[in-house]
């Protein structure tokens, strides 16, 4: 199968090499398109760094995969979007994202610039994935764009929970190769735990919230101070962010935008 893997994280982050591979070792035909640089909390947003009605693109290499690549100074929804045009060759039969740099559970995947190329994928006919890496502390960062620097020094040390993130995201696609549809997303969260610790992998609903809350701090005409904190799961939670939290890997379907059948009555 014609495998497209996009993120939110940028062409040059650790989660995207690792999707990357575990695409090629399932035999699968691999081409990447990523932003240029990190673009998390795109949501579905179709913006780009255009030249008029161009995308800028240039080639790009992931680890030492023989791959096609290509970074796009555009958000993993744009990206998303031209590929199933034909932006980077035919069109895929399956679109990857991630591995996202920390987790997208609960009413966090409304931002997730992760979940939203998934989705528009999704939407324009093509089923899709969406893989995230949890465990960093949220709590002791300025803002969500530090994640950044604590995730290069988790590589750098060779943490294991990337093991985890290979393993999980392999099972998960081979799943999806003979499940996956068009009308749905598979959103995927794996805990930061040591492969001989993952507890296995459960559906769940998602949380009723997300990876962080913010507090607003002093306020002027010219600024607004906003506080990152993180949101920590009960131990009885049985949502998305609970189960992860307890060493689950979790596994939910999403729907792309559709209409409810709500009484409209009145309205006219």
């Amino acid at each position: 199968m014609r495998v497209l893997i996009t993120n939110d994280d940028g062409i040059d982050s650790h989660g995207i090499a690792v999707l990357a591979r575990v695409a090629v070792e399932a035999g699968h035909d691999v081409v990447v398109a990523a932003p240029h640089e990190e673009r998390s909390g795109a949501s579905a947003s179709l913006s780009a760094l255009q030249n008029r009605d161009q995308l800028v693109v240039s080639r790009a290499s992931v680890a030492d995969l023989d791959v096609d690549a290509f970074a796009v100074q555009a958000s993993p929804a744009m990206i998303a979007f031209v590929a199933t045009r034909g932006a980077f060759g035919p069109r895929p039969d399956i679109l990857l994202s991630g591995i996202n740099h920390g987790p997208n559970t609960g009413s966090a995947v409304l931002h997730s610039g992760t979940v939203g190329a998934a989705l528009t994928a999704s939407t324009h006919g093509v089923p899709s994935m969406a893989l995230s890496l949890a465990g960093l502390d949220t709590a002791s960062l300025a803002a969500p764009g530090d994640i950044h620097d604590q995730i290069d020094r988790e590589v750098a040390s060779g943490a294991p929970s990337w093991d985890t993130a290979h393993l999980v995201a392999r099972r998960a696609l081979d799943w999806f190769v003979d499940h996956g549809a068009a009308d749905w997303v598979l959103n995927v969260n794996i805990p930061p735990v040591a492969p001989s610790e993952l507890r296995g992998i459960r559906p769940a609903d998602l949380a009723a919230f997300g990876a962080v809350q913010a507090e607003i701090g002093d306020t002027d005409d010219e600024f607004v101070t906003v506080r990152f904190d993180a949101i920590h799961a009960r131990d009885d939670d049985d949502s998305d962010a609970g189960l992860v939290a307890r060493g689950w890997a979790t596994t939910t379907a999403l729907r792309p935008p559709s209409r409810v059948d709500v009484d409209l009555a009145g309205l006219e």
